[in-house]
Protein backbone atom coordinates (compact mmCIF):
# COMPACT_ATOMS: atom_id res chain seq x y z
CA UNK A 1 0.00 0.00 0.00
CA UNK A 2 1.28 3.44 -0.99
CA UNK A 3 0.83 6.37 1.34
CA UNK A 4 0.58 9.78 -0.29
CA UNK A 5 2.00 12.73 1.56
CA UNK A 6 1.49 16.44 0.89
CA UNK A 7 5.04 16.71 -0.44
CA UNK A 8 4.20 14.15 -3.19
CA UNK A 9 1.12 16.05 -4.39
CA UNK A 10 2.92 18.48 -6.79
CA UNK A 11 4.74 15.56 -8.45
CA UNK A 12 1.54 13.58 -8.72
CA UNK A 13 -0.34 16.53 -10.26
CA UNK A 14 2.52 17.13 -12.70
CA UNK A 15 2.44 13.49 -13.83
CA UNK A 16 -1.34 13.61 -14.16
CA UNK A 17 -1.20 16.77 -16.30
CA UNK A 18 1.50 15.18 -18.46
CA UNK A 19 -0.68 12.11 -19.03
CA UNK A 20 -3.73 14.21 -19.89
CA UNK A 21 -1.82 16.36 -22.37
CA UNK A 22 -0.30 13.25 -23.96
CA UNK A 23 -3.78 11.80 -24.46
CA UNK A 24 -5.00 15.02 -26.08
CA UNK A 25 -1.98 15.09 -28.38
CA UNK A 26 -2.67 11.58 -29.63
CA UNK A 27 -6.32 12.41 -30.30
CA UNK A 28 -5.63 15.54 -32.28
CA UNK A 29 -2.85 13.86 -34.26
CA UNK A 30 -5.21 11.09 -35.38
CA UNK A 31 -7.85 13.47 -36.76
CA UNK A 32 -7.70 13.70 -40.55
CA UNK A 33 -6.95 17.17 -41.80
CA UNK A 34 -7.51 18.54 -45.26
CA UNK A 35 -3.82 19.44 -45.47
CA UNK A 36 -3.00 15.70 -45.50
CA UNK A 37 -5.40 14.97 -48.37
CA UNK A 38 -3.60 15.32 -51.72
CA UNK A 39 -4.49 18.54 -53.55
CA UNK A 40 -5.66 16.63 -56.63
CA UNK A 41 -8.22 14.69 -54.57
CA UNK A 42 -9.37 17.91 -52.87
CA UNK A 43 -9.77 19.56 -56.28
CA UNK A 44 -11.73 16.61 -57.67
CA UNK A 45 -14.08 16.77 -54.68
CA UNK A 46 -14.50 20.54 -55.12
CA UNK A 47 -15.45 19.98 -58.77
CA UNK A 48 -18.12 17.44 -57.78
CA UNK A 49 -19.38 19.65 -54.94
CA UNK A 50 -19.74 22.59 -57.34
CA UNK A 51 -21.50 20.39 -59.91
CA UNK A 52 -23.94 19.04 -57.30
CA UNK A 53 -24.98 22.59 -56.36
CA UNK A 54 -26.66 22.86 -59.75
CA UNK A 55 -28.67 19.63 -59.77
CA UNK A 56 -32.10 20.43 -61.15
CA UNK A 57 -31.05 23.60 -63.00
CA UNK A 58 -32.83 23.59 -66.35
CA UNK A 59 -31.22 22.99 -69.73
CA UNK A 60 -30.66 26.06 -71.87
CA UNK A 61 -29.13 25.97 -75.33
CA UNK A 62 -25.73 27.73 -75.21
CA UNK A 63 -26.29 28.34 -71.47
CA UNK A 64 -23.16 28.87 -69.39
CA UNK A 65 -24.49 30.01 -66.02
CA UNK A 66 -26.85 28.87 -63.24
CA UNK A 67 -29.84 30.38 -65.07
CA UNK A 68 -29.50 27.45 -67.48
CA UNK A 69 -26.75 25.21 -68.90
CA UNK A 70 -26.10 23.20 -72.00
CA UNK A 71 -23.65 20.29 -71.59
CA UNK A 72 -20.43 22.13 -72.40
CA UNK A 73 -21.62 25.30 -70.65
CA UNK A 74 -22.05 23.24 -67.49
CA UNK A 75 -18.52 21.76 -67.63
CA UNK A 76 -17.11 25.18 -68.61
CA UNK A 77 -18.78 26.80 -65.58
CA UNK A 78 -17.99 24.08 -63.00
CA UNK A 79 -14.33 23.81 -63.96
CA UNK A 80 -14.00 27.60 -64.22
CA UNK A 81 -15.25 27.91 -60.62
CA UNK A 82 -12.31 25.64 -59.72
CA UNK A 83 -9.77 27.65 -61.73
CA UNK A 84 -9.48 25.15 -64.59
CA UNK A 85 -10.01 26.79 -67.95
CA UNK A 86 -11.99 24.78 -70.44
CA UNK A 87 -12.97 25.82 -73.94
CA UNK A 88 -16.64 26.67 -74.44
CA UNK A 89 -17.66 23.86 -76.80
CA UNK A 90 -17.73 20.11 -76.16
CA UNK A 91 -15.77 19.55 -79.37
CA UNK A 92 -12.96 21.85 -78.21
CA UNK A 93 -13.07 20.38 -74.68
CA UNK A 94 -12.57 16.93 -76.21
CA UNK A 95 -9.06 18.00 -77.23
CA UNK A 96 -8.02 19.36 -73.83
CA UNK A 97 -6.08 17.43 -71.22
CA UNK A 98 -5.13 13.85 -71.97
CA UNK A 99 -7.19 10.89 -73.07
CA UNK A 100 -7.45 8.10 -70.51
CA UNK A 101 -9.02 4.63 -70.54
CA UNK A 102 -12.67 4.83 -69.44
CA UNK A 103 -12.04 2.19 -66.76
CA UNK A 104 -9.47 4.56 -65.18
CA UNK A 105 -11.73 7.61 -65.24
CA UNK A 106 -12.08 9.26 -61.82
CA UNK A 107 -14.39 11.81 -60.25
CA UNK A 108 -13.91 15.09 -62.07
CA UNK A 109 -12.70 13.61 -65.37
CA UNK A 110 -14.69 14.31 -68.53
CA UNK A 111 -16.70 11.84 -70.63
CA UNK A 112 -17.43 12.44 -74.30
CA UNK A 113 -20.23 11.05 -76.43
CA UNK A 114 -20.91 10.79 -80.16
CA UNK A 115 -23.60 9.41 -82.42
CA UNK A 116 -23.85 5.70 -81.64
CA UNK A 117 -20.26 5.53 -80.43
CA UNK A 118 -18.73 6.70 -83.72
CA UNK A 119 -15.84 9.08 -83.46
CA UNK A 120 -15.68 12.19 -85.51
CA UNK A 121 -18.40 14.34 -84.01
CA UNK A 122 -18.68 15.11 -80.31
CA UNK A 123 -22.32 15.56 -79.29
CA UNK A 124 -22.17 15.62 -75.51
CA UNK A 125 -19.87 15.98 -72.49
CA UNK A 126 -20.39 15.06 -68.83
CA UNK A 127 -18.35 14.97 -65.63
CA UNK A 128 -17.46 11.63 -64.05
CA UNK A 129 -19.40 11.51 -60.79
CA UNK A 130 -18.38 8.00 -59.76
CA UNK A 131 -16.68 5.03 -61.41
CA UNK A 132 -17.03 1.85 -59.38
CA UNK A 133 -18.31 -1.69 -59.29
CA UNK A 134 -21.90 -0.48 -59.63
CA UNK A 135 -21.17 1.50 -62.79
CA UNK A 136 -19.86 4.68 -64.35
CA UNK A 137 -21.93 7.68 -63.31
CA UNK A 138 -21.83 11.19 -64.74
CA UNK A 139 -23.31 14.50 -63.73
CA UNK A 140 -24.32 16.47 -66.81
CA UNK A 141 -26.84 18.76 -68.43
CA UNK A 142 -29.56 16.72 -70.10
CA UNK A 143 -31.63 18.56 -72.71
CA UNK A 144 -34.86 17.13 -71.25
CA UNK A 145 -34.08 16.93 -67.51
CA UNK A 146 -31.49 19.65 -66.80
CA UNK A 147 -28.57 18.88 -64.47
CA UNK A 148 -28.83 15.22 -63.42
CA UNK A 149 -26.72 12.22 -62.45
CA UNK A 150 -26.98 9.19 -64.75
CA UNK A 151 -25.45 5.71 -64.72
CA UNK A 152 -23.79 5.50 -68.14
CA UNK A 153 -23.12 1.78 -67.76
CA UNK A 154 -26.80 0.83 -67.50
CA UNK A 155 -28.22 3.53 -69.78
CA UNK A 156 -29.52 2.28 -73.11
CA UNK A 157 -29.09 5.82 -74.42
CA UNK A 158 -25.67 6.87 -73.09
CA UNK A 159 -23.73 3.60 -73.02
CA UNK A 160 -23.63 2.99 -76.80
CA UNK A 161 -22.68 6.63 -77.43
CA UNK A 162 -19.72 6.76 -75.01
CA UNK A 163 -16.49 7.51 -76.90
CA UNK A 164 -13.69 8.29 -74.43
CA UNK A 165 -12.64 10.03 -71.22
CA UNK A 166 -10.19 12.88 -70.75
CA UNK A 167 -8.31 14.10 -67.70
CA UNK A 168 -8.11 17.87 -67.33
CA UNK A 169 -7.55 17.98 -63.56
CA UNK A 170 -3.87 18.72 -62.89
CA UNK A 171 -2.05 16.01 -60.92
Amino acid sequence: MVILRKKHLPHLLGCLLLLISACNTKRSASKPTTSKIPKEIQLRQQIITEAEKHKGVRYKYAGKDPKGFDCSGFTFYVFGKNRIQLNASSSAQSRQGKEIPIRKAQRGDLLFFGPNGRTGRIQHVGIVYKNGSDGLYMIHSSSKRGIVIDNVTTSRYWQPRLLFARRVVPS
